[in-house]
């Protein structure tokens, strides 16, 4: 009898140690991850966007994340839903998920493109973006977003906001597209958008 008790106590103190290991194993998952899953619903799973106002977030540089949640915490980035969504983050979460989106392959959207104005795009990409975004506006590592492939739609928006003051941009950009925009009207900023959304990234 004595033996069964010791047995039935043996068992029941490994069962607990197998939960308190798994429960470990499930808080030892990445922190960021799980918290990123929040964020599928508007910016897809692990931030590929399937909704054409929606960027993909994937690949993003961590810089870039931690400063785009942090303005729009503080409400110095206007946004209809992100200004409460990134209040509800403390900062130490948003390094989680910085981490874990800047991991993530980024996928460019599939959309057709018209292949005149992706020319005529990238001239005035060349003349008046590349140096901020390098690489036909690919490279994460300019901690400037990614632009390549984005969809059209949120394209357009950014960039009008940016234009028509809605949003502020930083000073070198505001006069770059300053200067754009007085020599080549709405047309241009819609070719530079068209030659975004055609790029493929790698």
């Amino acid at each position: 009898m004595k033996k069964k008790s010791l047995a039935k106590r043996l068992f029941t103190g490994l069962a607990l140690v197998g939960c308190v290991t798994l429960s470990s194993n499930v808080y030892a998952l990445d922190r960021g991850e799980l918290m990123a899953n929040t964020c599928a619903g508007c910016h897809g799973p692990n931030g590929v966007s399937h909704g054409p106002a929606t960027p993909s977030i994937a690949g993003m540089s961590a810089d870039y994340f931690k400063e785009s949640m942090l303005a729009y915490k503080e409400g110095t980035r206007p946004s209809t839903i992100m200004m409460r969504i990134a209040k509800g983050y403390s900062e130490a979460e948003i390094a989680q998920m910085a981490t874990y989106f800047s991991a993530q392959k980024f996928e460019s959207a599939p959309q057709k493109t018209d292949a005149k104005m992706v020319s005529m795009g990238q001239k005035i990409h060349t003349k008046y973006c590349e140096k901020c975004h390098s690489e036909n506006g690919s490279l994460k590592e300019d901690d400037s977003g990614i632009l390549a492939g984005q969809w059209r739609p949120y394209l357009q928006y950014n960039l009008h906001d940016f234009i028509a003051g809605g949003r502020e941009a930083p000073k070198k950009m505001a006069k770059k597209l300053e200067e754009m925009h007085a020599k080549y009207g709405d047309k241009g900023v819609q070719q530079l958008i068209e030659f975004y959304s055609a790029q493929e990234t790698k």
